[in-house]
């Protein structure tokens, strides 16, 4: 079962690959995310996402278009009303779990898809999941190079916009949909927990050991790679439900990371510093006075 020829078998291989592609892309997100304070938007749109796929497979949609329709409508809202931070994904977490426990209770679908969004599905991964999952690498491969530098700059330098009456509610708005996108996709294949862990783990163990923006960005989308890799292999080869493999083999590599890091001199808070070519330097804002 742990042969690697494994991947290849017909019956694995759209799952694998479908797999493969979001855990590129989610840690790169999660880096995004983890600087702007706001993390915890994987777990919040990732409820919505899952409240919107049940329901819209009660009326014949897939789960990943539901999901997809439901993240998007949160992240739309969080932008115009120009909510900030984590707070706003705490409310959309409440939201979320509430209406997907109503929707199970008072549908035919009952408890058992609900479980499943949670849990994950990746080894019932068709061609529609890995279809999506190819849109959002492509949409992310295409846009983060015109967002990122935009992103950075909001952050370290928040008055840079409003002095120059910039737009930028554009990258704003852009991100946060990219962010929702790939979180409805990912909770309707990987599960919703296993989605926040690709999202947060890998972008913490980034921080924790990158020295540079870049670095950071690459050292995240390895370790979200790697570690699916291994729960992949750990998964089928001891006959093990996927999501929490592999979120138990994110939090294996982040404590080793942990420990390692604890005799380094970089504080996982702090965050990489900017590359050069981002066209981003300075103090941060939050330690400057």
């Amino acid at each position: 079962m742990t042969e690697p020829a494994l991947f290849l078998d017909p019956l694995f291989r759209v799952p694998f690959l479908t797999g493969l592609l979001l855990a590129g892309a989610l840690p790169v997100l999660g880096a995004l995310l983890l600087l702007r304070d706001e993390w915890l938007a994987a777990l919040g749109l990732a409820h919505l996402a899952a409240a919107a796929a049940l329901l819209g497979f009660a009326f014949g949609l897939p789960l990943v278009l539901g999901g997809s329709a439901g993240a998007l409508v949160g992240a739309t809202g969080k932008s115009l009303f120009r909510a900030t931070g984590n707070r706003v994904y705490g409310f959309m977490i409440l939201g979320g779990w509430s209406s997907l426990l109503l929707v199970a209770a008072n549908t035919a679908l009952g408890d058992g898809l609900s479980h499943t969004l949670i849990d994950g599905q990746l080894y019932f991964a068709g061609l529609a999941e890995l279809a999506a999952a190819a849109a959002l690498a492509a949409t992310a491969a295409v846009s983060l190079p015109w967002l990122m530098p935009r992103l950075l700059r909001a952050h370290f330098f928040p008055r840079h916009e409003s002095a120059n009456r910039l737009p930028a509610w554009r990258w704003h708005l852009g991100f946060d949909l990219l962010a929702a996108l790939g979180m409805a996709v990912g909770t309707a294949t990987l599960g919703l927990m296993g989605a926040f862990a690709l999202v947060l783990v890998p972008a913490w163990i980034a921080f924790r050991a990158a020295p540079s923006w870049g670095s950071a960005l690459a050292i995240a989308a390895a370790s979200g790679t790697l570690g699916y890799l291994v729960a992949f292999v750990l998964a089928l080869g001891l006959d093990q439900p996927f999501g929490p493999v592999l979120v138990a083999v994110l939090l294996i590599g982040a404590t080793v990371v942990g420990a390692w890091g604890n005799t380094g001199t970089q504080s996982a808070d702090a965050g990489p510093p900017a590359d050069d070519e981002t066209n981003v330097s300075g103090p941060d804002p939050r330690t400057s006075g």
